[in-house]
This record gives structure tokens, C-alpha cells and sequence, in this order.
């Protein structure tokens, strides 16, 4: 199998990875076009790197990992180099299917995903939305793929924008509270790398809880919370500030920008 990996970022890195670990193993050709990072990806994991036209000639993936406002610009110039029978699995937040079906030739197999980070220790969720002309073979494809990474659950593609905010972005709601927990303990008087070392170990143990328990995560809070004690004084004051709703509104914020870009 070729797998042609348009944009050698974070995420298509991570899922370059996990390709390679498959049996047998895919030849993966990568456009990157910062010369510092494609020799780096040449380095460390072995691909060819390649001009979009040579990376698409023979592929049968491609992955477009590119910025999403990237992603009309390069299929308008070389969509029609994807070969039919070929799947493109897109990870581009907010663009359509129906953007990519237009500006590839037809018997193309499109399916739009939105892994999160967590796919670069193989613990990710993503959410797949197979076009409509998209035949069972590239649809189950799609799927095999990013299963190398963690969770896969397929969506109506109406609700990818709400996958984005939830799964897609989420990782970087808990990143914000971790930041927010060293500070405020080196506040408290711990050291640096104490409070770093604590903060990791609590979020690490209270997500294994969560995904081991039977109870939701109300439950597991009101266990934590007895009446009038230092915990019930945290979440009360979080409670005063708005943070509840705070992060209500910030995904709601999340959905509408992943919106926008499907319009861009």
C-alpha cells in the first residue's frame, strides 16, 4: 500500500507512525514544504518527501493533513492527480467532503476525520463521516487506519463540527487546566517540578478512574465533594466564577469557528 501524507505536522506524524507499525508495512511518501521538518521526517521515520503531483501519482491514500484554509487551494491545483480507486482521508477541520468530492475525479473515495492528539500515544478518538459516494471498501479502510490510534466512532457528517469541539479540541481544555493547576500550586509554595510531577499524576489517575468507573463523571465528582470541605470550597468558588459555564460557551466557540471554515 502507498499512503501520500500531504503535511508533515503534529497529527500527520502521528498517524505516519502508527501506518508503519502495519503489517506489511506501507510506503509512505510525504509533502512537507519546510525543508527543516522534511528532513527531519526523513530522519527519523525513513519516508520519501515529495512534490504534491509525485506524492498523489500511484497513491492509494491520501492523507490531507494540511491547514484546513490550505485545503481547496492545493485540490484545485492537484485534485485531479488522485487516482480513482484511491481513498482520501481528510483531517482538516471544517472542510467538507462535498469540498474534496468536487475537486477530485470521480470514483474517489473520501472520508473526513478529526483525530485528536492523544493518537500520538495511540489512546485518540476519532469521529469518520464517509462521503456519500463513498463505497463500503474505503469506508472500512478509513477505519482500519485510524484505528491504529485509539477509538474510532463513525458520525453523520452533520456532526463533525460538534466532534471537533468535543474530541478534536479537547485535549487542549485539559492541557489549559493542567497549566492552571502547576501555576496555582507554585503559588501555593510547591516547587516547579513538584507541582508539575502532582498535577500529571492527578489528571493521569482521575481520567483512568473515569474511563474505569460505571459512574459518570457527576458521581465522581460528588464523591470527592463532602459537605463544607475543601473540595466543596474549590468547586463552589469555580462554580462563582462561571467556569461550568465558561466551558459551555468555549466549545460552543470551538463548533462555530470549525463552522466558519467549512465556508472559507
Amino acid at each position: 500500500m502507498r499512503i501520500a501524507v500531504i503535511g508533515g505536522g503534529v497529527m500527520g506524524e502521528a498517524l505516519m507512525r502508527a501506518f508503519m507499525r502495519r503489517d506489511p508495512r506501507p510506503d509512505i511518501v510525504v509533502v512537507e514544504k519546510r525543508a527543516d521538518r522534511a528532513a527531519q521526517l526523513i530522519a527519523e521515520l525513513g519516508v520519501t518527501v515529495a512534490e504534491v503531483r509525485d506524492a498523489l501519482a500511484g497513491a492509494d491514500v491520501v492523507l490531507l493533513a494540511v491547514k484546513p484554509q490550505d485545503v481547496r487551494d492545493l485540490l484545485d491545483d492537484a485534485g485531479q492527480a488522485v487516482e480513482p480507486g484511491s481513498l482520501v482521508l481528510s483531517i482538516a477541520a471544517g472542510i467538507p467532503t462535498s469540498a474534496i468530492t468536487e475537486r477530485v475525479r470521480p470514483g474517489v473515495d473520501v472520508v473526513r476525520a478529526m483525530p485528536n492528539t492523544p493518537a500520538r500515544i495511540d489512546l485518540g478518538v476519532t469521529g469518520v463521516s464517509p462521503a456519500p459516494a463513498c463505497s463500503p471498501q474505503g469506508r472500512d479502510l478509513a477505519v482500519q487506519l485510524l484505528s491504529s490510534v485509539g477509538l474510532v466512532v463513525e458520525v453523520a457528517e452533520s456532526l463533525q463540527d460538534s466532534v471537533t469541539a468535543v474530541s478534536g479540541s479537547g485535549p487542549a481544555y485539559l492541557f489549559l487546566l493542567a497549566e492552571s493547576m502547576v501555576q496555582a500550586a507554585i503559588d501555593l509554595g510547591l516547587e516547579p517540578d513538584m507541582a508539575d510531577q502532582m498535577v500529571r499524576q492527578t489528571l493521569v489517575g482521575a481520567a483512568q478512574l473515569l474511563a474505569a468507573s460505571s459512574e459518570g463523571p457527576e458521581v465522581l465528582r460528588s464523591n470527592v465533594t463532602s459537605p463544607n470541605g475543601t473540595t466543596a470550597a474549590a468547586i463552589s468558588t469555580m462554580d462563582r466564577l462561571g467556569v461550568r459555564a465558561s466551558i459551555i460557551e468555549a466549545m460552543g466557540a470551538a463548533h462555530a469557528r470549525s463552522r466558519e471554515l467549512a465556508g472559507s
